[in-house]
Formats: C-alpha cells, sequence, structure tokens
C-alpha cells in the first residue's frame, strides 16, 4: 500500500483517490477550528499561494478528536474560508488515533513517529510527503508551518 491508494472524501464528502497528487508535495494536516494552533491556517495558507504552482498542496483534515471542531467537514471549511482565506482543499471530519483512525492517518503515523511515539498527540500534527508519495518529515502541533518552507522548497525542486 501506498498513499496513492487510499482513498478520502472531501468536505461536501465526496469520495476521491490521493493519486490526483500523484507527483506533488504534500503537507497533510489534521486541524480544528477552535484550537489554539488555529491561527496556523494563515502560514499554511500563505506556503500553499506561495508554492502551489510549483507543485504544492497543502491538505487540511479537521478532526474533532480532541473536542476542538466543529460538527462537520463542511462547517469547518467554511470556517477556514471565511476566518483565514483558506483556499486550499479540505476534507470531511475524520479520527486521526485509534482503531477508528481513517486509512490515511494509520499510514501517516505508521511512516513516521512523533516525540510521544506514532499516535498524533495534538491539531495542527503537519506530515510532508515528497513528490514520490513518501513521507520525509513529521512537524509538531507547535511548529509554525513555516519552518517546513526549507524542506519544501528542497523536495520542490527534485
Amino acid at each position: 500500500m501506498n498513499i496513492y491508494d487510499i482513498p478520502v472524501n472531501n468536505e461536501k464528502g465526496e469520495s476521491y483517490q490521493l493519486d490526483v497528487y500523484q507527483g506533488q508535495v504534500l503537507l497533510i494536516v489534521n486541524t480544528a477550528s477552535k484550537c489554539g494552533f488555529t491561527k496556523q491556517f494563515t502560514q499554511l495558507e500563505a506556503l500553499y499561494a506561495k508554492y502551489k504552482e510549483d507543485g504544492f498542496v497543502v491538505l487540511g483534515f479537521p478532526s474533532d478528536q480532541f473536542k476542538q471542531e466543529l460538527e462537520t467537514g463542511e462547517e469547518a471549511a467554511n470556517f477556514c474560508r471565511l476566518d483565514y482565506g483558506v483556499t486550499f482543499p479540505m476534507h470531511e471530519l475524520i479520527k486521526v488515533n485509534g482503531a477508528e483512525a481513517h486509512p490515511l492517518f494509520q499510514y501517516l503515523t505508521a511512516e513516521t513517529k512523533g516525540f510521544l511515539g506514532q499516535a498524533v498527540k495534538w491539531n495542527f500534527t503537519k506530515f510532508l510527503v515528497d513528490r514520490d508519495g513518501k513521507v520525509v518529515k513529521r512537524y509538531a502541533p507547535q511548529d509554525n508551518p513555516l519552518k517546513a518552507e526549507q524542506e519544501i522548497t528542497k523536495l520542490l525542486k527534485k
């Protein structure tokens, strides 16, 4: 199994395969609308706007696993768009940990380990994926997304 085999649902619940992003650099983030890190949407959008023409995309996956999200993915996406000007793809509400974790986050956490092990410890954990679909780095929730910029530019040049 690779990342491109994993189906996901967009914010409206429509299913698609991640292979639509094959050949692009991805920053996959579990998001939350009512979190202390919610302001990171500003930096995530800035990175997306700056590098999307070069083959970079941010993928937001709202999760209420930490009790800080709105009721649906569509509500979360609307909040992000209205309050933070987000234009990158947002998805349905998912679980990021446990037996009910979305297959994407099962894959991402199996490929990387955070400071305290594999589990996603909080909202705004960020996973950087190269053009070949390999998870190359995991960023902690408190890491400003701009911290990933140097690594993103390096991967875009490959």
